[in-house]
């Protein structure tokens, strides 16, 4: 039986990529086990929680990434430059491992140097590309700038930067990395990254594969919506906006889109008939304060099940990131038949089918988000459910015939 270690920032009982692939790959006969940094799971078995030292190192990685990106412009997210990290190659899993997985590994848990370690162990590395990092000098999400694209240089996070910004060293630190190793291997949940790494300067000479996300489907599937309203006390005649609580000042979720979109909403929806129904851990008295209509906090939610009863309970979830890969939240209420809102960008458009299982609405248009909302609250949409492309057993299959590739290979 092969053996597969996943090595992720953080473990979660819900909501977690690498625990929902550690799932499918014990069903399918593969041995996997996660090694994480922090963690909201027991340690066992097949779960490794690191311990003080790691994450001292990781407090200490985060300050000083917070005092040389103190100027970046803020309004284009998270940039890391990892300086300090942990290595992971003498662990047990790790040894007994024929394959590694990389998940999200920065903020201290990773630095390149330890990637490098654990390539050294001449073991297969899948570096699962949850957003651009990977394939960039630092940034998370590039918005715009193509630069990455050849040399990243003069960073648009960095105002009045030069030519060896940290963008520009990253880049060359992990080309060096990159050029090193040949058994590096990267994965994009969606077309729309892969096609990003593809041309990425990094990754463009790289081995890419696009396998999509994977979800529990006994879990995030349709229910009686008259049942989980009930369940969460709510009126039966209300129609229900629901939506993941964010920071306010996320440049990633879009939050002033959505504001916007909920006062024009407003003019032309019913106020008495309208919950908009809020998850997560987001500013609840800022958010509140800002939504014309009815609203109720559920607070963050840690099981699945309630997750997946909240995206039933509703008629329509709004989704306004700016910048995303392959958003687990879309997945999961299309796959509860919860028709979605988002905007056009990123890989959303693998998971949205324009007024078939939601609405594309146009990039940054606050008006058009609205639009999206009235159609999904007004329209019987019939066929809402994630694309077909998306199943789990597809995707575990690329799994599979990657791992025999990249095995037989090295």
């Amino acid at each position: 039986m092969k053996k597969i270690v996943q090595i992720q920032y953080r473990s979660s009982p819900s909501g977690d990529f690498a625990r929902r692939l550690h799932n499918e790959f014990v069903q399918v006969g593969v041995g996997s086990s996660i090694v994480s940094l922090y963690s909201d799971v027991p340690a066992s078995e097949v779960q490794l929680n690191l311990g003080r030292t790691p994450r001292f190192v990781s407090r200490m990685d985060n300050r000083a990434n917070a005092f040389l990106t103190r100027k970046t412009n803020k309004e284009y997210g998270l940039f890391s430059y990892p300086l300090l990290g942990t290595n992971l190659a003498d662990l047990g899993p790790v040894k007994e491992a024929d394959v590694i997985y990389l998940h999200w590994v920065q903020f201290g848990y990773l630095n390149l140097k330890n990637i490098g370690q654990l390539a050294k162990l001449g073991k297969p590395i899948v570096v699962i590309l949850h957003d651009m990092w990977s394939i960039t000098g630092g940034c998370h999400y590039s918005f715009d700038c193509n630069k990455y694209q050849n040399k990243c240089y003069d960073c648009q996070f960095f105002p009045g930067s030069n030519q060896r910004d940290l963008a520009a060293i990253g880049f060359e630190k992990k080309a060096k990395l990159y050029a090193k190793y040949d058994n590096l291997y990267f994965v994009s949940p969606s077309k729309w990254l892969y096609d990003c790494a593809k041309q990425s300067g990094l990754t463009k000479s790289k081995p890419v594969h696009y396998i999509p996300n994977v979800l529990d489907r006994k879990v995030f599937k349709p229910i009686d919506k008259k049942i989980a309203k009930e369940i969460l006390n709510i009126d039966q005649e209300q129609r229900v906006i629901l939506f993941g609580a964010v920071a306010v000042n996320s440049p990633y979720k879009g939050w002033p889109y959505l504001k916007s979109a909920l006062d024009i909403l407003y003019q032309t929806e019913s106020a008495e008939n309208t919950l908009v129904l809020v998850f997560g851990g987001g500013d609840n008295r800022e958010i509140a304060a800002s939504i014309p209509f009815k609203t109720r906090f559920l607070g963050r939610l840690h099981d699945e099940y309630t997750v997946a009863l909240a995206y039933n309970a509703a008629n329509v979830f709004v989704a306004p990131s700016l910048a995303d890969n392959l958003p687990y939240t879309i997945f999961e209420s299309l796959s509860c038949a919860t028709p979605v809102v988002a905007f056009n960008t990123g890989g959303i458009p693998d998971l949205i089918q324009h007024k078939v299982n939601g609405y594309l609405a146009t990039y940054q248009s606050a008006e058009d988000i609205a639009n999206g909302i009235g159609y999904c609250l007004n329209n019987s949409l019939k066929e809402v459910q994630p694309p077909a492309e998306l199943d789990n057993g597809l995707s575990m299959q690329k799994h599979l015939e990657l791992m025999d590739s990249i095995t037989r290979a090295n």
